[in-house]
């Protein structure tokens, strides 16, 4: 078995384009640890507040609406000196980046919430759609990425080049560590959402640096996935060419589910290393079409699963089910079927651990609250929405409070990791729309036609 610490150089080679600038914060908190999950924490604590305070610096001087949004609560950073005073830093609500307008009003909006100079945009249509505009953004290196829920509204996210980086390679070294000794470069993937290189919904463009970390990566879904496309296939068009098109989609997932069927075929016989990544639907219902057919395989170590985006569309089926359901069909341990929970607006990944499957939070650059209804902490072990502050953005004030509920624990009941916890199931708070890049996929490829 490759040594651990080789193990994640090996990794670091081949991101090499991604990693921060050393001698900053983010690069002693994300890259120097071998291991981002075993940080003994009076050390991952001071890393945590370096990380952290930084940005918080870099958007108070550099984003004239957060700086309003601190005053507004007379917060500046010199109030945070420890890091038990890190939760006085002012939270967004992430509906926050649904309030936006539409033309060419919405380059001004994306304008205004990006911290720091914006390039210039030039929009060439005269009525530009979200996609215009995006792509316009996407020519001076900013990208935009975007989610939406049931409610119909996106989240829209500006990034420039080095936050896109950077939270790729906390992504790939976030999953590569879990899974460890999984992964190698020489293997082939299987992405269960849209191609990456083709679109910026963030179910497709959140796992770009997958095509980076194996040799072979092929795409459920590629084609351009635009936000038309999005609003018609979850619902929220009517009339007949929305009819059309999500009949077409449809019918394009049955043909999806029988190429990846044939994959894993290709890939038994030749006895290769490989890894699923995306929308658990997409598995679930590669899985049925080979009980129905009376198939199976047998990848064993060979085989890997990380999933994100939520679990609607699965028939309340919960993850112990799924795993057991996977090593049925595919023959793949359930010590390498991991979730990962994460967001448009962050760039901080939570993922399973082997063990007992709770998901750990990157605890050096990336500090998890939960918090009660007057955005004030709660004790470990108690329900509330889900906020965070992140170190690694320096393209928009990532400190945020979403419509989740959770239940935070100070380490892992199961494994050794030394880190904070969330209990594995997440809950929508009440009244908030359903949100997850893999229900947005669900939709695309399941749309009900009545």
């Amino acid at each position: 078995m490759i040594d651990f610490n080789t193990y994640i150089d090996t990794l670091d080679n081949q991101l090499k384009n991604y990693l921060p600038q050393p001698n900053t914060p983010l690069y002693d908190a994300l890259v120097k640890p071998k291991d981002i999950f075993r940080i003994p924490l009076l050390e991952a604590e001071k890393l945590q507040f370096s990380c952290i305070k930084q940005a918080f610096i870099h958007h108070y001087n550099n984003n004239k609406f957060y700086h309003k949004f601190c005053k507004e609560q007379a917060i500046t950073p010199d109030d945070i000196k420890t890091n038990q005073d890190l939760t006085k830093i002012p939270l967004i609500p992430d509906k926050f980046f649904k309030d936006y307008p539409a033309g060419k009003d919405f380059a001004l909006w994306l304008a205004n919430i990006y911290t720091g100079e914006v390039p210039n945009i030039t929009v060439r249509q005269q009525n530009p759609t979200y996609d215009d505009i995006i792509k316009a953004f996407y020519e001076v290196g900013i990208i935009v990425s975007y989610s939406s829920g049931t409610g119909g509204r996106y989240t829209f996210i500006p990034r420039n080049k080095q936050t896109f980086l950077n939270a790729e390679y906390a992504l790939a070294k976030t999953v590569v560590t879990m899974a460890y000794p999984l992964w190698k470069y020489d293997s082939y993937g299987y992405l269960l959402m849209p191609n990456p290189k083709k679109n910026f919904i963030f179910a497709g463009k959140a796992l770009e640096v997958y095509c980076d970390v194996v040799k072979d990566v092929t795409s459920a879904i590629d084609r351009e996935v635009t936000t038309e496309l999005v609003q018609i296939t979850m619902g929220n068009r009517k009339g007949v060419k929305s009819k059309i098109i999500r009949y077409l989609s449809y019918r394009q997932s049955k043909k999806m589910i029988d190429n990846i069927i044939a994959w894993l075929e290709k890939r038994d016989q030749a006895k290769d290393t490989i890894t699923l990544l995306g929308a658990p639907y997409i598995l679930y219902s590669v899985m049925e079409k080979l009980k129905r057919d009376g198939k199976s395989f047998d990848f064993g170590d060979r085989g890997g699963v990380a999933n994100g985006g939520g679990w609607k569309g699965i028939k309340n089926m919960t993850h112990e089910e799924y795993r057991h359901e996977i090593k049925n069909v595919l023959g793949i341990p359930g010590k390498f079927v991991l979730d990962v929970y994460s967001m448009v607006e962050g760039n901080g990944w939570m993922i399973h651990c082997p063990e007992g499957h709770y998901l750990h939070a990157p605890y050096a650059h990336y500090k998890p609250l939960v918090l009660d209804a007057e955005y004030k902490p709660v004790a470990y072990g108690e329900w509330g929405r889900f906020g965070f502050l992140d170190g690694i953005s320096t393209s928009h004030p990532s400190f945020i409070v979403t419509g989740d509920e959770v239940k935070l624990l100070e380490h892992c009941p199961v494994c050794d990791r030394p880190g904070p916890v969330l209990e594995p199931q997440v809950r929508r708070a009440q009244g908030e729309d359903i949100r997850g890049c893999a229900e947005e996929v669900r939709r695309m490829l399941s749309a009900d036609l009545g």
